[in-house]
């Protein structure tokens, strides 16, 4: 009994110092607050989506500071966990602050639709702030892991941060501002293309005769999770017998960084057992699907820019503008189709 009197009070006295503390934690937290109405804009190529929000500051907390907004587009090409001796595997290709408290009245922009409604059911202490995305960054890109992988993963991404500060220069530490990831993604322009087609004439060895093999695609542009009819026609004049049709769909993600890199990976592959003889034609249409759901144990696979606890597919193909530097694009990726037939004896 006199060891249970003595556990009850100090249980409950540290009961109110653990409840006093997470009530202290949770006003530090709500002290600066950032509203966006959407996380994902929109390149259409001749335009970008204007990122336009608002922040709400604790004017007790604020005192004779500013309020300051920055919007980050950087390119992680290392882990997190390798940033040691002051070196950091991060590239920042743009930057732009923008002072959302007290007004600069050159920089003040007429407020969007949301933007009203937020600052009117938030109050006089929200504070609206706009950026412009230029049209030569790149989309948001996230290179995907491997399972022993730890931290943020490598790729492009955009953030916004928030703080308070009397001035840019002043270092701002983790626990003064609040960050929030954003995607900038890149429609497909509805103008279809033309027809992809290709065609090659192999010849063998001690023969005059040779083996021809044209490939060509129903259309230019897939969506995701949309199948590939690969139309296949085969001329066989040779004497060797085509043994097996391998067709592939490969990424391709070129790193611009400090010297360009590629990395090819398949993303669908299908092989078939269809024979063509000597002296005859051959004509077939195989379908693939590449998804994400069967390369999940790929790393360093190119992925659309992800968010936090949401799932995403495979990297879009990359539309280069006329007159873009490519070294700021941070990771292009494109697609191909190949097609490979097997010979008998070899080749």
């Amino acid at each position: 009994r006199r060891c249970t009197d003595l556990v009850r009070p100090a249980f409950l006295l540290l009961f109110v110092f653990v409840f006093f503390f997470f009530c202290f934690f949770l006003l530090s937290i709500f002290q600066i607050t950032v509203y966006l109405g959407k996380r994902d804009f929109v390149d259409h190529l001749d335009q970008v989506d204007p990122v336009d929000g608002v922040i709400l500051v604790d004017p007790e907390y604020l005192k004779d500071r500013k309020v300051f907004v920055t919007l980050t587009c950087a390119f992680r090409y290392g882990r997190e966990d390798l940033d040691v001796l002051g070196l950091s595997f991060r590239k920042d290709l743009y930057i732009s602050t923008f002072q959302a408290f007290p007004p600069i009245p050159e920089e003040r922009k007429p407020n969007s639709r949301l933007q009203e409604r937020l600052l009117k059911k938030l109050g006089q202490h929200a504070h609206p702030f706009h950026f412009t995305i230029p049209q030569n960054l790149p989309c948001s890109v996230t290179l995907q892991p491997g399972p022993e992988d730890t931290g943020k993963a490598c790729g492009v991404d955009y953030e916004i941060r928030a703080f308070c500060a009397r001035s840019v220069e002043e270092k701002i530490h983790k626990r003064n501002s609040v960050r929030l990831v954003i995607r900038k993604v890149q429609y497909a322009p509805e103008k279809p293309g033309p027809q992809p087609m290709v065609e090659t004439t192999r010849s063998f060895l001690m023969s005059d005769r040779s083996l021809h093999l044209e490939a060509s695609l129903d259309k230019e542009l897939y969506y995701h999770g949309e199948p590939i009819s690969v139309n296949v026609h085969v001329t066989n004049n040779s004497t060797k017998t085509v043994k097996r049709v391998k067709i592939s769909v490969r990424q391709y993600a070129d790193i611009c960084l400090f010297s360009t890199a590629q990395y090819k990976c398949p993303v669908a592959q299908l092989e078939a057992d269809d024979q063509v003889s000597s002296s005859s034609t051959f004509c077939k249409v195989y379908t693939l699907t590449p998804t994400l759901n069967n390369n999940r144990e790929k790393r360093g696979l190119a992925l659309d820019g992800k968010l936090k606890h949401e799932d995403t597919n495979l990297a879009s193909s990359t539309i280069v503008k006329d007159g873009c530097n490519k070294e700021v694009l941070g990771v292009l990726v494109s697609y191909r189709v190949k097609v490979k037939l097997v010979v008998s004896r070899g080749g």
